[in-house]
């Protein structure tokens, strides 16, 4: 009976190594950086501002003439730690805004129960574009370092906060999260 080797996580993960500031070389000898995005909340503007962040994101989109793949990350949450800091700081507060609080922890928990509650993580991936037979290490990441600042100048205009992974243990825990979601 022959036995049957199970491999490795790093041995069937798509990726050869992980560089620095997001980037990650593929097994396919491909690189690619990823990005993390905090997005603007477009609801809470005026007309004249949305009208402003639709421009900023049409530039954007003309601006970036190269590959991106946009990923949004949607984790259930589990709000009763949030519940628990109301119910303490409702202890401290007049009896007008103990009524406020009630109603609030009993929206929550409603939220909480129907499974309807969950955060959002928005990520931008981009791929080098220099050909094989220019393929220097060095070259390719200068490349996904220009896009990467193309892409914050960019999105910054339209008020979102453009995060750029600094060590290699936030890209595992980013490639992890991508593999295993939270319920």
């Amino acid at each position: 009976m022959k036995k049957i080797k199970n491999k490795t996580v790093q041995e069937w993960l798509p990726y050869e190594k992980i560089l620095e500031k997001g980037i990650i070389k593929l097994k396919n000898s491909q690189y690619i950086k990823i990005l993390k995005i905090t997005p603007i909340n477009y609801n809470l503007k005026s007309e004249l501002e949305k009208q402003s962040i639709l421009n900023s994101y049409k530039t954007f989109l003309r601006t970036c003439n190269f590959d991106i793949q946009i990923i949004i990350q949607s984790n259930k949450e589990d709000l009763s730690k949030n519940i628990q800091k109301i119910n303490q700081q409702k202890k401290f507060e007049k009896e007008n805004i103990k009524q406020i609080s009630e109603k609030y922890i009993n929206y929550i928990q409603k939220i909480n129960q129907e499974k309807k509650s969950s955060s959002k993580n928005f990520f931008i991936l981009i791929k080098n574009s220099i050909e094989k037979n220019n393929n220097y290490e060095e070259n390719i990441i200068q490349d996904l370092n220009e896009k990467y600042f193309k892409i914050k100048d960019s999105l910054s205009r339209c008020g979102n906060i453009i995060i750029e992974f600094e060590n290699k243990e936030e890209i595992k825990k980013i490639l992890y999260s991508f593999f295993y979601p939270k319920n």
